[in-house]
């Protein structure tokens, strides 16, 4: 389309307050120029008015039509940038060059159809918060170098359940993370590849999706975001049940739970942020094996189902 900005950035909104404006700011500096589009699903704290005070363009959903994997379509489908950049609300760049580091990611390789960078603490985030993040983003890219993950041509032949099979925990950890809340789509490997309409993981669905396409993925250090939660203790376990049940449903894969294993995990770290993360990750896992009522009251989304998802059912 003529006149058709390069790149795009877009978020979905529902009352992003304060940390959505030192978003909208932050984007506001960056050293490339972008379309911000925004989609608001029922926001009452002015949100609406503040993102279009930063020039995007806004469209309005009712909030019981949001959904992870069909909100960012939705986005995506109305950005016109060649490339689209992906934050949460309270996803905040952590520099002025956070988008053009993004975008340098799809000149590692012809191949590259999705870039994502790391989060970094907030400054009032709780230590084990920080350590976590910091250690987690660190072996992604021990070096500080950009890193480039491919499936094999023959890996790429696989069933879902057998590429599951074949490769184990690797998809699971580094070979498959993908966060959508930092991220940037080529908008013609999305159109392949669209966000499945999934409870949870949607960015894990989407990565592995494009991997499977024949796409590769980027992950670029330098393309922090300061992003990070102060949940109280229930909380962590929940979050932590959610995001393990999201990796059983995707993966099939479950967290081991004997007691060796979970010592091992422990040792020299064991302290009561990572024992609710463990907690929540082994029973999130088992998801599939306990009641509705169990895995609801469990749930920081309050969600009682479980719904394994058929990789190669597109």
């Amino acid at each position: 389309m003529s006149g058709a900005p390069a790149v795009s950035v877009a978020i979905p909104v529902r009352d992003g307050g304060r940390l959505l404006e030192r978003t909208l700011a932050a984007l506001a500096a960056q050293t490339v120029a972008h379309e911000l589009v925004v989609c608001d699903s029922g926001s009452r704290d002015g949100s609406l008015a503040l993102a279009r005070a930063h020039g995007a363009r806004v469209i309005e959903i009712a909030p019981q039509d949001f959904g992870h994997g069909a909100t960012r379509n939705l986005l995506l489908a109305e950005a016109r940038g060649a490339h689209v950049a992906l934050l949460s609300q309270d996803a905040e760049p952590a520099s002025e060059r956070w988008l053009e580091e993004l975008l340098g990611g799809f000149e590692l390789a012809a191949d590259v159809g999705l870039v994502y960078g790391p989060y970094l603490p907030r400054p009032d985030a709780p230590p084990a918060v920080a350590r976590e993040l910091q250690g987690w983003f660190g072996s992604l890219a021990p070096d500080g170098a950009p890193r480039v993950e491919r499936l094999e041509e023959r890996e790429r032949s696989l069933g879902g359940a057998e590429l599951v099979r074949h490769d184990g925990w690797a998809l699971v950890g580094r070979r498959g993370f993908f966060t959508d809340a930092n991220a940037c789509l080529a908008h013609g490997a999305w159109e392949r590849a669209p966000f499945r309409e999934v409870p949870y993981a949607e960015d894990r669905v989407l990565a592995l999706d494009m991997l499977r396409a024949g796409y590769a993925k980027a992950y670029v250090p330098a393309a922090a975001v300061v992003h990070s939660h102060a949940y109280t203790p229930a909380q962590e376990l929940r979050r932590a049940f959610d995001e393990w049940r999201g990796l059983r449903e995707v993966y099939g894969w479950r967290r081991p739970a004997d007691p060796r294993h979970l010592a091992r995990e422990l040792r020299g770290a064991p302290s009561r942020h990572n024992v609710l993360r463990l907690t929540g990750a082994v029973l999130g896992s088992r998801a599939d094996r306990l009641p509705p009522g169990l895995r609801r009251r469990l749930s920081l989304e309050g969600r009682a189902g479980f719904a394994p998802l058929d990789l190669d059912d597109l």
